[in-house]
């Protein structure tokens, strides 16, 4: 008995590994970063883009309402009298200067609600960094979009795909003085390269989570729920395969990825070998 005892004493320290062995039958979330990146929401607040409308004259009117409702003071704007013989907006005026200081950013999006055109919006994009801080400060010519209505891409910038659509969708799913009535309404201008954007969804039953993008809590972070808000067919050993089948998917595309990966190397290695070899027949024949 005192022999029991004094092992079962000794082999207690395995009772913390308890929460490690119920972990391992979970779902991961752990994601190979930044080659694999987690999904980002519509109405994520990145990096400001200034837009234009699909004839391609800018949405900036320079009225400065942006700068002034900053509160971290990090926006810069002068508005200048439109030329009449070439006019950069449609109004009496447009922005002529445009810097915003993404030292001082706070990513509030109170300038995006504050702007009367929707000239300034958010995209996704959250991960830039600079090794000076001149590049800190984009001035307009970086923010605005380009002829295709696409953000310009800056080289200490990491975009993916989409992270350019849906910018500020928050503002496309909120109502007028809170009416629910006009909840869905579109009541903005179309946009050059993307036309009339389509409303976000809010709490009405006028959405359209396929085109706006919006993915549902329960798709993204179904493991961190509490397990009565589980679906039962995710449950126990039925869930468990369930997500062992997602896992092999996932697997499966990094699997190709590499490969792809892998044939890009090999031929670029063959081509280079090939322009060498002839480099080398021209070179002794003209020995």
């Amino acid at each position: 008995m005192g022999v029991l005892s004094d092992l079962r004493d000794d082999l207690k320290f395995f009772g913390g590994f308890k929460l490690t062995f119920e972990h391992l039958t979970r779902p991961r979330v752990t994601r190979q970063y930044p080659e694999e990146k987690q999904p980002k929401q519509p109405r994520k607040h990145g990096r400001h883009v200034l837009n234009r409308y699909e004839d391609g004259m800018e949405k900036c009117i320079g009225c400065e309402l942006c700068a002034g409702v900053c509160p971290a003071d990090c926006i810069y704007v002068r508005g200048l009298d439109n030329p009449p013989d070439h006019p950069v907006s449609p109004g009496e005026r447009y922005g002529y200067v445009y810097e915003i200081n993404y030292l001082r950013c706070i990513h509030c999006d109170m300038c995006v609600e504050a702007c009367p055109t929707e000239a300034i919006t958010e995209s996704k994009l959250f991960e830039f960094s600079f090794t000076n801080r001149a590049d800190a400060i984009y001035t307009k010519s970086e923010l605005l979009v380009d002829d295709e209505g696409r953000p310009k891409k800056q080289p200490w910038e990491d975009w993916r795909e989409g992270e350019d659509r849906h910018t500020s969708g928050w503002m496309r799913a909120t109502s007028p003085s809170g009416s629910a009535a006009y909840e869905g309404e579109v009541q903005w201008s179309g946009e050059l390269g993307y036309g009339v954007r389509v409303p976000e969804g809010g709490q009405s039953g006028r959405r359209d989570d396929a085109k706006t993008g919006t993915l549902a809590l329960r798709e993204v972070l179904e493991s961190h729920l509490l397990a009565e808000d589980i679906p039962f067919e995710h449950r126990g050993m039925r869930g468990r395969l369930w997500r062992a089948q997602l896992s092999a998917a996932r697997n499966r595309k990094k699997l190709e990825r590499a490969r792809g990966r892998l044939r890009d190397v090999r031929a670029g290695r063959r081509s280079a070998r090939t322009a060498s070899g002839q480099d080398s027949a021209v070179g002794g024949g003209r020995r």
